[in-house]
């Protein structure tokens, strides 16, 4: 054994600070506790979660570098974690030694030998252990308090310089991942302003501001095209997450073969294609909010894993055997009645309950009185910096005909239509651009002229002056012939309606109607 002096310290110092690597520090620091304490084998271990995971070692096989030792069942590794201070082990400890049968220089479980270990602290909280092992008995009996104290000391300033550099490192792989996500997301979802005055928006923002400082997971259904992006937007903004990232998963879009890598990720050859590591989207969201847009598109295969996410808060990459604990909040979308889609067998029941936690309806645009005027001037406003206009008017007819028209398609219709007629504007006007827009162009611009619903029902029935109730009927009529049609196939009544089956059976519940009902009207 040979003492530790000033200039082997100043050596260790300079080697662990001029090395490259976190492995080349852990390999020199080992040298050289070598070389001041004569030992058969050395290992240096991670402290985490009552887990001690080796990070390097001497002497002792390769396969030690793969174990994990939970100290529970470790009394020796026990003893060391729960000291402040070098544990040295008597030459006839009873307990048993956790390197039995892993010391290169001895097979089988070792002999009477010398055991020490150090417990390593940094800024008074374990972070890790040294273990120490020679086959020659009491070797550790004499060494001074003060070498072992040093040695403690570098080794647990080089295990925290390591942690923290790979945390960094993390850190940094992690924000880039970030930052490349929220680059490919579509644009509304940076947004958090819910434009509405209606009854129906106050009660929808109410629930927002209820929900949106609470874990739970929230599911948010309505119709296409009613702003359910702006509405998990809104709710994470409003969280105590509002500082890390909320990431958009559109399931619609995912290929049923790459479901599991794009939420999960994957190691490098995990499949073929599989070029190198990627991380899913519940590692990117982690600390955040993963906003599964389009749930209720989910195969039930994908379904499964999902579940167990909810469930466990665990993630597993596709070719890699750890598994990932993540701190992610759940915020689903859907189009979809997914009440109906767990009775027909689309949809598990268990990860509908699971997702349901709280759940909000966004209104269709029809049942937001007032609000398609306030909507109207807000894209106006966002088109005219767009396009660089000065102005945009609609005029008093134009904002009639939008009020009348049902916006099957909702706000992003609107959004739409707004677009084309001021494009139709601009065309015949010449700069500055301040334009006004009339109900010329409402009816030029729809394939369905907007105020037609309303002058075929007024046509119809003359004496009817509620135009609510004059659309409702109108739609009931329009539905009820589709139904006879397909002979009460919802399906193939949609596609001819050029709608979803879903948003078909809610506006026919809304209006009280059943395939029962309409089959038997047709006979």
């Amino acid at each position: 054994m040979h003492p530790i002096t000033s200039d082997s310290l100043l050596a260790l110092s300079l080697d662990l600070a001029t090395s490259l690597t976190t492995k080349d520090r852990f390999n020199r620091l080992l040298a050289t506790v070598r070389k001041t304490i004569t030992c058969d084998a050395v290992a240096l271990l991670s402290f985490d979660n009552d887990t001690l995971t080796p990070l390097v070692q001497q002497g002792l096989k390769n396969d030690v570098l793969g174990r994990r030792f939970h100290i529970d069942e470790h009394p020796r590794f026990e003893a060391i974690c729960q000291s402040l201070h070098p544990v040295r082990f008597s030459a006839t400890s009873p307990l048993p030694d956790p390197y039995d049968g892993l010391l290169i220089e001895h097979d089988g479980d070792l002999p009477v030998h010398a055991c020490m270990g150090l417990p390593l602290y940094f800024d008074q909280q374990l972070i890790g252990v040294l273990t120490l092992d020679a086959l020659q008995p009491n070797v550790f009996d004499n060494i001074a308090k003060r070498t072992l104290e040093i040695i403690s000391a570098l080794a647990a300033v080089s295990l925290n310089t390591a942690m923290t550099l790979d945390l960094l490192e993390k850190q940094a792989m992690h924000n880039k991942q970030v930052v490349e996500t929220l680059a490919m997301q579509p644009g509304n979802i940076k947004s958090s302003e819910i434009i509405g005055n209606s009854s129906a928006m106050i009660k929808l923002n109410n629930e927002i501001r209820l929900v949106a400082p609470s874990p739970f997971t929230v599911l948010i259904q309505g119709e296409t095209g009613v702003g359910k992006e702006l509405v998990a937007s809104a709710i994470h903004a409003n969280s105590s997450r509002a500082q890390a990232a909320i990431v958009h998963v559109n399931c619609a879009a995912l290929p049923e073969n790459l479901i599991e890598s794009e939420l999960f990720g994957h190691v490098k050859g995990a499949f073929t294609g599989a070029e190198k590591n990627r991380a899913g989207k519940f590692s990117i969201a982690n600390g955040g909010t993963l906003f599964l847009d389009e749930i209720g598109e989910l195969p039930l295969s994908a379904q499964s894993k999902l579940l167990r996410v909810l469930q466990n808060n665990e993630i597993q990459a596709l070719g890699q055997d750890k598994v990932e604990i993540v701190d992610v909040r759940i915020i689903a979308a859907t189009n979809r009645d997914l009440a109906l889609e767990v009775e027909d067998g689309r949809f598990r029941a268990d990860l509908y309950h699971r997702l349901s936690v709280f759940p909000v309806s966004v209104p269709p645009l029809r049942d937001r009185i007032g609000d398609v005027h306030l909507l109207a001037g807000y894209f106006c406003e966002k088109l005219k910096r767009k396009l660089g206009l000065a102005q945009i008017a609609l005029s008093s007819d134009f904002l009639d005909a939008l009020e009348q028209y049902q916006w099957p398609g909702n706000v992003r219709e609107l959004e739409h239509f707004i677009n084309r007629a001021t494009l139709k504007a601009k065309a015949q006007n010449k700069p500055p651009f301040a334009i006004k827009i009339n109900a010329l162009d409402a009816g030029e611009l729809v394939n369905e002229p907007m105020v037609s619903t309303a002058v075929q029902t007024n046509t119809q029935t003359a004496s009817v002056t509620d135009l609510k109730l004059a659309t409702n009927q109108f739609q009931r009529k329009i539905i009820q012939e589709a139904l006879t049609q397909h002979t009460g196939n919802w399906a193939a009544s949609a596609r001819t309606l050029n709608t979803d089956r879903s948003n078909l059976m809610r506006l026919a519940k809304r209006l009280g109607i059943s395939v029962e009902k309409t089959v038997i009207k047709s006979d």
